[in-house]
């Protein structure tokens, strides 16, 4: 059951929906103002949409990354898993 956050990022408040507990949001919101703290110190003359815009592009490079690594390890998983299946068949 979707439950109604009030959630506060980059200084403005939103009212989201979500499913996950209190803890998993506030994790996300402070993940994602800290972001957004590092980069507005980093560029200093941004503005809260650059900073906005960064911050979705830096997550979205994190979770592309995270993502590839992923599939390498699920095909290296499934290559040691065929690996181990034929040495098996070949003892029996």
């Amino acid at each position: 059951m979707k439950k109604r956050f009030n959630i506060k990022v980059l200084g403005q408040e939103f009212s989201v929906l979500s499913d996950t507990g209190d803890e998993h949001v506030a994790n996300i919101v402070q993940y994602v103002n800290g972001k957004a703290e590092e980069i507005g110190r980093a560029s200093k003359n941004a503005t809260t949409f650059n900073v906005a815009i960064l911050v979705a592009l830096n997550i979205a490079d994190e979770f592309f990354r995270f993502k590839g690594e992923r599939e390498s390890i699920i095909d290296e998983l499934e290559s040691e898993s065929s690996r181990l299946i034929r040495f098996i068949e070949e003892r029996t």
